[in-house]
């Protein structure tokens, strides 16, 4: 029964299988279906933000997420099990680059796994590093987080080291790194032990700040005044500047900071680039 001798609307669902089976449409048009979709309870809010999160990962750059060189954690190669053995359990990662002779020379990927079988046989002090490494993949600061996440998958590889225009290390990027602006925030058992883990240094002048921030470790850190009363978090204050719900690079200038949009949902901010603003 067609729509017209029905009396019925169209659903969504069959809206939304008509927006793919047309003609190619604009990503906006898209977005403001699934979006009536979500207001009208056939698409889950989170269905909703998982694919506004995919969407926005293929506009997005490995540098606007990756940790950068001065966050990183490495072992160096010339280091002693007793030197190196600290520095990996504090950490509680599970992977980490091994520097050479150079901070810019990065030799491999020591798993933490790797070393378990020597802890057990008791010859982990005799061993040669270099020889337990996983080989570690470079990419430039400049691919779309979209297409390497499609490398990931291909290679089962879960950690690349990111490399600037003159070939020195800019810093590293995860699996998880990618996900996490696609489903959100992912935490463990060791994300609450790390006090300053809402702002991480990016360069000199910058900052990658979570929306999330509380204001007043905001202000703890950055020594500003900002008004605690009204907004408990960063992204509660910076939507209210801009008076609408920012989108992926807008920014804005708020006492003396630049904070420019890199990941940000139908419903809320989660990721931001702060920079002091030059007189």
């Amino acid at each position: 029964m067609s729509e017209e001798r029905s009396g019925q609307p169209r659903g969504w669902f069959e809206k939304i299988a008509q927006a793919f089976s047309d003609e190619p449409r604009s990503r906006e048009d898209l977005l403001t279906e699934l979006k009536e979709a979500a207001e009208d309870n056939v698409l889950d809010n989170e269905a909703l933000s998982i694919i506004e999160g995919a969407m926005q990962v293929s506009e997005m750059q490995v540098r606007d997420v990756m940790v950068p060189r001065s966050q990183m954690v490495v072992v160096e190669a010339e280091q002693t099990p007793k030197e190196f053995l600290p520095v990996i359990i504090n950490s509680a990662h599970s992977r980490f680059p091994v520097m050479g002779e150079t901070p810019d020379e990065i030799l491999g990927i020591l798993l933490a796994k790797d070393l378990l079988p020597l802890i057990l046989e008791e010859t982990l002090e005799h061993v040669d590093i270099s020889k337990k490494l996983r080989p570690a993949t470079f990419i430039p600061e400049s691919k779309r987080l979209n297409v390497l996440l499609s490398e990931f998958q291909q290679t089962r590889n879960h950690m690349a080291i990111v490399i600037d225009e003159y070939g020195g290390i800019a810093g590293l990027i995860t699996i998880e790194d990618v996900l996490e602006q696609i489903v959100g925030e992912i935490e463990d058992e060791h994300d609450h032990e790390e006090d300053d883990g809402n702002i991480r240094p990016f360069d000199d002048n910058g900052w990658i700040v979570k929306a999330l921030t509380p204001v007043d470790d905001f202000n703890e850190y950055f020594e500003t005044g900002f008004p605690e009363e009204e907004f408990d978090t960063m992204g509660g204050i910076i939507t209210q500047r801009f008076g609408h719900l920012p989108e992926k690079d807008e920014s804005v200038e708020i006492n003396g900071f630049n904070f420019r949009i890199l990941s940000a949902d139908n419903r809320r901010i989660r990721l931001m680039q702060v920079t002091r603003v030059q007189d």
